[in-house]
């Protein structure tokens, strides 16, 4: 993705099934989960790079010792930071004689990371807080073991305010006004309900005050728990908690928006936001890796028991595609094949606007991320040229025409050529974003190749999303003109981004997209932004309405245009000036029918055409056209603080 895009946090848990000395006799080392905590955090490091957060709950710590720990960093190298810190401080233990390093008791009694359930947090912030204090995970604290909570997630919901209200109503103080600590509070309120019941009810029943909290311990409902919890959020949402107890848990939002995977075996369970990530820690094949339901929790209790339980009924499956498309690692087996399948799904838009001239044409990618989708592309630009030869070749057999020169034409000319074209200069990145002066010198961050496009060629760059097309706009265009083509073709392997995200990804000031820029144009242009105007009013109509009866009134301003309209609006939008080349640009988007094809599993396109999984989109949508209209900026689902 050329615009700088921040979204879903990243998330690992791992719960030991067997004592710290099983996994020091097995694998000589006592703290076999921690050092795969870090494993399964670093192999998401592309999720969060805000900061970190660690969390270890250890299992019948004695009275008087403690058993929930936290480290959280906003260091700009915050997760190697963190744990390097923590194995130093463990080999200080050690060196000191406090910890002996072969006794696996001594090392979960004195250093703080070595227990049995440990959790990890990738942040990238979208509640505009920046401070260690915002990291995940967040406690809350208690005397008693069952009422002490630890989360974190992977999650963004659209109704914030009115969760904080609810907490107000009920007679809390919320101190924050982040969703994080909404959850929090939420799920801790409904804790501290089941455990005074089930206290009262035993004390009344006569039980000893020292056999309650073991008996509090085993009857603790969780997955009633998270339903009477979940029954007021609205998003997408992966959320996983640890209890003082030792219980912990998994959660997925009812849609499936927020992705969660878990691998179990004999010796621990895990999860993380990415499949890959587990594969890799576990050596596990992909079959051995599955997909927590939507709509599902999974618990783990103190015992070891694990079981998945349904806390929301099914809903419309809707994975948010941008995982698919550009956030998760390529190296996932499915999102390989899926992103290949995008870049091949745009090769009949790249061959009409070529002219089917693939000899005059050189096809690149930029950035990085979009490597996948090219290759795919390729291959479908050399099945379509292969196909092509095939029934040439048999027409001429077939009519006794051929001769040399016709298989040297026909076989020897117009094959796709592929070249390296731009590459990013990382250092100079570096320096760029230290630098007051950067916009001066942000068209230098990536290197071309010279001499490899002529003046009479196509030059052919596919991009895995265009958001804002800042990026493009200011550097990428200018640095490929250099290279002096005709025609620079800019290709999508994402349809145009509409509409805002509420759900986790940075995506959510609308006057800042540039498909919803070119609409603008295009209704000033036709005399027809009368339009701004009614949309304005049926947005606060509609905000008027309760939450569940709202409608997208932002859909009415793309309503007059084709797709191909706003494709050409935008190329006009970003075509660079005050260069010497004046040579043509064409933007082309993927379709949201043939991104549904390439990803039949993960579609969900709310930001594409505009219909939200969940009741709370809808006022987000409406809520940031208003803000739009009115020239306010920020996020339309912020709280405020």
């Amino acid at each position: 993705m050329s615009d700088k895009l921040t979204h879903e946090c990243g998330l690992a848990f791992i719960r030991l099934l067997k004592p710290l000395n099983y996994f020091h006799d097995k694998y000589g080392r006592a703290l076999y989960g921690f050092q795969k905590l870090f494993l399964l955090m670093e192999k998401q490091h592309n999720r969060g790079q805000d900061g970190v957060g660690i969390g270890c709950q250890k299992m019948d710590m004695p009275l008087g010792q403690s058993y929930m720990f936290r480290r959280r960093s906003t260091h700009k190298v915050s997760l190697s930071l963190v744990v390097n810190e923590e194995f130093a401080r463990f080999e200080e233990l050690c060196g000191k004689g406090i910890v002996n390093p072969k006794d696996p008791n001594s090392i979960k009694k004195h250093f703080d990371f070595g227990g049995e359930l440990l959790i990890g947090h990738l942040r990238y912030g979208t509640s505009g807080l920046f401070n260690e204090g915002s990291c995940h995970p967040f406690i809350r604290r208690s005397n008693y073991p069952t009422k002490t909570l630890m989360v974190c997630g992977n999650f963004n919901m659209t109704n914030s305010a009115q969760l904080v209200e609810g907490l107000i109503d009920r007679g809390q103080h919320p101190v924050y006004g982040t969703d994080t600590q909404t959850v929090l509070e939420e799920i801790g309120f409904h804790l501290d309900e089941q455990h005074t019941d089930l206290y009262r009810g035993l004390r009344d029943a006569g039980m000893k005050g020292r056999e309650i909290p073991h008996e509090i311990s085993k009857r603790i409902d969780i997955p009633g728990l998270i339903k009477v919890s979940g029954e007021a959020w609205d998003g997408g949402y992966c959320i996983v908690g640890a209890i003082g107890n030792g219980d912990g848990f998994v959660l997925r939002d009812p849609h499936g928006i927020r992705p969660c995977y878990f691998y179990c075996s004999d010796e621990l369970i895990a999860f993380a936001s990415e499949r890959v990530a587990l594969m890799t820690a576990f050596d596990a094949e992909q079959d051995e890796v599955n997909e927590l339901p939507p709509g599902h929790v999974a618990v783990v209790k103190a015992s070891g028991e694990i079981t998945f339980n349904e806390f929301c009924p099914g809903r419309e499956h809707k994975p948010c595609s941008f995982e698919r498309i550009y956030f998760s690692r390529g190296n996932d087996p499915e999102i390989y094949r899926e992103r290949k399948a995008l870049g091949e799904a745009l090769v009949p838009q790249i061959l009409r606007s070529i002219n089917n001239n693939l000899e005059h044409t050189v096809l690149s990618f930029v950035p990085n991320t979009a490597e996948v989708a090219y290759y795919g592309m390729m291959e479908g630009l050399r099945k379509h040229r292969r196909n092509e030869v095939k029934d040439s070749l048999l027409c001429a057999m077939k009519n006794g025409t051929m001769d040399e020169e016709m298989i040297d034409d026909l076989i020897l000319r117009n094959w796709p050529r592929d070249e390296k074209i731009a590459q990013k200069d990382i250092k100079l990145r570096t320096f760029i974003s230290q630098e007051a002066g950067r916009n001066r010198l942000v068209s230098h961050v990536y290197d071309i190749t010279y001499g490899v496009v002529q003046p009479r060629d196509n030059l052919v760059v596919i991009d895995d999303s265009i958001v804002r097309g800042t990026t493009l706009k200011k550097s990428i265009l200018k640095i490929l003109s250099r290279t002096n083509p005709k025609k620079i073709i800019i290709v999508s392997t994402a349809p145009q981004i509409r509409y805002p995200d509420c759900y986790g990804i940075d995506m959510s000031e609308l006057g800042k997209f540039i498909a919803f820029q070119a609409a603008i144009n295009l209704l000033k242009a036709r005399s027809e932004y009368a339009l701004v105007q009614e949309v304005y009013e049926d947005c606060l109509n509609e905000l008027k309405k309760p939450i569940g009866e709202m409608k997208n009134a932002v859909q009415k301003i793309y309503a007059p245009f084709t797709d191909e309209d706003i494709s050409e609006q935008v190329s006009q939008i970003v075509k660079p000036q005050g260069t010497p080349w004046h040579g043509e640009v064409q933007v082309m988007f993927q379709t949201i029918e043939n991104m549904r094809k390439a990803l039949p599993k993960n579609a969900g396109a709310w930001y594409f055409d505009g219909n939200y999984p969940t009741p709370g989109g809808y006022a987000v949508v409406n809520r940031a056209f208003v803000h739009y209209y009115e020239k306010r900026d920020g996020r339309a689902y912020d709280l405020p603080i």
